[in-house]
């Protein structure tokens, strides 16, 4: 049996600054507007990936769209993140686009990726995690938007 701890945000946001928090979530809502109002959620979100990528090294972990904007946003600020890096993965996390798409596409890597996060300890918000969210736990219910546990679905006529 797995016991999953639910590590609150504000241990996510320990893993940064406050001040470095809240400069990264200004600066997503500022470049990405129409995600300002989730913007706390994302860079949350974003950490925990992290500290999952932390612990899995070579997993090839890979974040839902949403995170990674949180993941672009700490990129750019460079220090801070080479510092964070060093300090919670004692490594560099490199961020490695997949260029090549795949019979399986995102859906496979993101039930990866949430499942990580969960064995790490940290809650997986469903609200970043859209179409995975529901797949990944069994309830996925003729969930073709990226689910790589779902048949590919057939046209009609």
């Amino acid at each position: 049996m797995t016991v999953i701890l639910d590590r609150p945000a504000t241990t996510l946001r320990t893993l940064i600054s406050h001040d470095l928090f809240d400069r990264l979530t200004a600066r997503i809502a500022v470049d990405h507007p129409a995600h300002a109002h989730q913007a706390d959620i994302i860079m949350e979100q974003a950490l925990a990936f992290l500290a999952a990528c932390a612990a899995n090294p070579g997993a090839g972990l890979g974040p839902s769209e949403q995170v990674d904007l949180g993941w672009h946003t700490f990129l750019m600020y460079t220090r801070e993140y080479r510092d964070f890096c060093a300090r919670v993965a004692g490594r560099f996390i490199h961020h490695t686009p997949d260029d090549i798409s795949s019979e399986t596409g995102a859906g496979g890597s993101l039930a990866v990726t949430m499942a990580a996060m969960e064995a790490a300890g940290y809650r997986v918000d469903p609200v970043v995690w859209p179409a995975s969210a529901e797949c990944s736990s069994g309830r996925c219910n003729q969930c073709y938007a990226g689910c790589s546990d779902s048949p590919k679905q057939k046209a009609v006529g």
